[in-house]
């Protein structure tokens, strides 16, 4: 079988499970906040991940083309590798602000 036809016959067999009704809820959709946090914790995580290694690529690539300039490069690198963790780390803070809001 294709992975065409095994997505399809996946798709087909967990639809009903995925489209059930359940009985009328009072809440408010409030058990998704911590799910929606995780995501984007991860996909802050990755991206800052993904920067930070182009970042020293960039670096390393920098210095070896032009030794002389090394101490500005690498000046340069840590100013950027700080700023990019920041961003993941105020998506964690926002992250908790989130779920622990009463």
């Amino acid at each position: 079988m294709t992975k065409r036809t095994m997505m399809l016959l996946a798709s087909l067999i967990a639809s009903p499970l995925m489209f059930a009704q359940t009985g009328a809820s009072t809440t408010s959709g409030k058990e998704w906040v911590q799910v929606a946090s995780v995501f984007a914790m991860a996909i802050a995580s990755g991206l800052a991940a993904l920067a930070q290694g182009k970042a020293v690529v960039g670096a390393a690539e920098g210095i070896a083309r032009n030794p002389g300039a090394a101490t500005v490069i690498r000046f340069a690198l840590l100013l950027g590798l700080v700023l990019i963790e920041s961003l993941a780390l105020y998506t964690l803070v926002v992250a908790f602000t989130v779920i622990f809001k009463k």
